[in-house]
């Protein structure tokens, strides 16, 4: 066209379409092999050319062979098995099926196998099951490619052709024998029944597929040397499906494997070809220890192909079989590993799927090794995934403790930013867990939060074991690692520096301001300091900050008594669910244990500072509970030689006054004992100082506590319920269960 611009052609093309649409209304049309030609490049071009349609059909039966071959070139291009018109043509094709002429009777088994709709290939089987049976091997191979389509529509008609695909093996012809392993592989993975018939042809595929490996040079199948590697490449396709789950099968097969992988030359793209059929075959059937072990090494030789599709491909299949075949796949680890150095990122995906598949116990470290420096340089795409991988082979096959613990702080500091937000609670689990490295890690964090608080995941558990280990790090005494002298200033002002940064996060800065409140119990001379950093940030912008902060100032003024016993150590952390992010959630399978002789911890404290994200710290009443009708006494909780009873003394008609007394009958004093109580909104709670917060053995002094309930809107009660924790007696806090009272 010399049409100059998209406009000028829209308008060229109308006027075209217009006068084909005038020819085509003439009867009497001599060029109208012409005029369609001209229609269907229009097609080509992408504008409307559904006019024609009808003309296809009057063409298709038309007796002249340039008509028919326009026509039906038309019928396939601007036809499909949705348009009625596609059905006029039905009678056509079945006339033409039958004619006398090979290439009219080409033609329309082409149209047919092209776009048949499923009412054409039952109308249309009969007559290609029988051009399948016909002496002409040009005939017989099209009728094959015809039949898969039929039976990919109709697969109740497969059965149809499954005695004329099997006589088809026997042909010479290798068009022929294209067509019918192909047919034969339609019909097997649609049929199990069919499938079970077919496994007889094995040995005769067998047959096929040697002579194709040890026959000589010929002109009209040799593809750079390879005998007709198109119908090799079938025929392994074939054979897999038949010995799969199959042992008679996958013997009879097992020797022509091994010659093909023997024998096919790979340095040309064909032979690989080949080879790669033949791997997947040995992979996916019921094949010999040996030929397995030959197919891994095969896709070891690919791993060093200069084409990367090869690499990438052959990584794939590595990928599959490395559960099953660990060992064999373990001999080219190397490769696998300097695969991860590749510019293109598929293959360098690949590679690192592959590599974190290989670690084992074995060589944790020598891959571990390689796996971090891949991460100091890999794409930011695959940060997170190498991370990842890494944290779970270290705490499957980690050496030690120690050598855990510093893997997950070299991925912290190289890509903090990157990793998943359950490391967190995972790393500090972790390092609660391990009590003989606490000094070390704790000096090894310090170290890493002065160097760089970018990295978030990072800061904030270095501030956590600050928070925790900071009596440690102040003694300046680590066997493990080199001791660094740290004055309380210093720890102080390392803190100080992530609450006041910009690039600390909301709970970044609530991992610090609780590390600084933690440090009010593990040092000396800055209590003061401390206090003064709580109070800054109870007028913090940030909610969240604020509350934690006017909390933990509440310790300092109303609480202090309790401090100490609040802001203790945590103990060790047992967790039972996953998916936290950066500790927001502590859902009830999580719970917190402490070992025997320890003390157990407030309701309050475990709240606060769990290692989670601390976001549920709200700083509750001292006590939980729910006071409704009235009664003189009642025990409330008789457990592990604690017994707690209750005594009421209505004052008023909305005036309620409760005792509390508890006492201990074990052999062993019990310290840090304390009640909580919670009441609805509607009833107002005042709780006085309890007489003291160590139960003595054998009974020997009571510990009491007045609770002033005031009900000015006189809401009808009718329970009780307390809860609270007692310290040095079982792995978990004590619930004082419901009382109907």
């Amino acid at each position: 066209m010399s049409a100059r611009t998209q406009c000028e052609e829209r308008g060229v093309i109308q006027r075209e379409c217009a006068a084909i649409r005038a020819q085509f209304r003439q009867a009497d049309n001599g060029g109208r092999s012409h005029n369609l030609a001209k229609l269907l490049y229009v097609h080509m071009l992408g504008y409307p050319a559904h006019f024609g349609q009808m003309e296809c059909v009057r063409m298709i039966a038309s007796p002249r062979y340039s008509e028919k071959r326009v026509g039906y070139l038309g019928a396939m291009m601007l036809l499909d098995e949705k348009q009625d018109a596609s059905l006029l043509i039905t009678n056509s094709i079945k006339n033409d099926l039958s004619n006398s002429n090979q290439y009219i009777q080409s033609l329309a088994l082409c149209t047919l196998a092209c776009m048949g709709s499923a009412e054409m290939c039952r109308d249309l089987a009969p007559e290609i099951d029988r051009l399948l049976r016909a002496s002409n091997s040009y005939i017989k191979k099209k009728a094959a490619l015809c039949a898969v389509h039929i039976v990919r529509k109709v697969h109740d008609l497969g059965e149809l052709f499954t005695k004329a695909a099997r006589s088809l093996l026997t042909e010479k012809n290798h068009g022929v024998v294209h067509g019918a392993v192909v047919l034969i592989t339609e019909l097997c993975e649609r049929n199990s029944e069919t499938l079970e018939r077919f496994r007889k042809t094995v040995p005769d595929l067998v047959q096929i597929m040697k002579g194709l490996v040890i026959s000589g040079y010929s002109p009209d199948h040799d593809v750079a040397g390879i005998s007709d590697p198109f119908l090799q490449v079938r025929i392994l396709r074939l054979l897999r499906i038949l010995g799969r789950n199959n042992e008679g099968a996958s013997d009879a097969m097992n020797d022509l494997l091994a010659q093909v992988a023997t024998n096919t030359d790979s340095t040309k793209t064909v032979g690989n070809a080949v080879l790669y059929e033949t791997v997947l075959t040995v992979l996916d059937i019921k094949s010999e220890s040996g030929l397995r072990v030959l197919a891994v090494n095969i896709l070891g030789r690919f791993l060093l192909n200069n084409d990367r599709n090869i690499r990438y491909i052959a990584m794939t299949s590595l990928q599959k079989i490395v559960g099953t075949d660990h060992n064999a796949v373990q001999r080219h680890r190397g490769t696998i590993v300097d695969c991860l150095k590749d510019q293109d990122a598929s293959v360098k995906r690949r590679a690192l799927d592959l590599s974190l598949a290989l670690v084992s116990a074995s060589n944790i470290r020598s891959m571990m090794k390689e796996l971090l420096s891949f991460l100091s340089s890999c794409p930011p795409e695959l940060r997170s995934q190498t991370a990842s991988g890494i944290f779970n082979a270290a705490e499957r096959y980690a050496p030690s403790q120690r050598w855990h613990i510093d893997t997950i702080l070299h991925v912290l500091t190289t890509a903090g930013g990157d990793v998943r937000d359950e490391t967190v609670p995972n790393l500090i689990q972790l390092i609660t867990n391990t009590s003989e490295l606490h000094c070390y890690t704790v000096h090894k964090l310090y170290r890493a939060l002065l160097s760089d608080i970018s990295q978030q995941p990072l800061v904030q558990v270095a501030c956590w074991c600050i928070g925790e280990y900071g009596d440690l790090l102040l003694r300046g005494e680590c066997q493990e690692t080199e001791p660094v002298q740290v004055t309380e200033d210093d720890v102080l002002d390392v803190l100080e520096t992530v609450l006041q940064s910009h690039m600390s996060f909301p709970s970044t800065r609530g991992f610090a301001l609780t590390a600084t409140m933690k440090l009010s119990t593990r040092i000396t001379e800055n209590v003061d300091r401390i206090r003064s950093i709580v109070s800054i940030y109870g007028s913090c912008i940030d909610v969240e900050l604020q509350q934690r902060a006017v909390e933990y100032n509440a310790l300092f003024k109303k609480y202090d008594h309790m401090r100490a016993a609040v802001l203790e150590r945590m103990p060790v952390i047992e967790k039972n669910s996953q998916g936290h992010i950066n500790g927001e959630t502590i859902k009830e399978s999580q719970t917190v244990k402490v070992k025997p002789g320890e003390p157990q911890h407030l309701l309050f404290k475990r709240l606060m500072h769990s290692p989670w994200l601390n976001t549920d710290l709200k700083l509750m009443q001292p006590s939980t509970l729910s006071v409704f009708s009235v009664v003189a006494t009642v025990t409330v909780y008789e457990k592990d030689g604690v017994t707690v009873t209750l005594s009421c003394e209505k004052q008023s008609d909305s005036g309620l006054t409760v005792t509390l007394t508890a006492s201990n009958s074990t052999e062993s004093d019990i310290r840090g004992f304390t009640l909580q109580a919670a009441v609805p909104k509607s009833v107002q709670l005042h709780m006085k100082a309890p007489s003291g917060d160590s139960l003595p053995a054998r009974g020997a002094a009571k510990v009491t506590q007045m609770v002033v309930l005031n009900n000015p809107n006189k809401v009808q009660l009718a329970y009780l319920q307390l809860v609270s924790e007692v310290f040095d007696l079982s792995p978990i806090f004590y619930s004082f269960g419901s009382q109907n009272i």
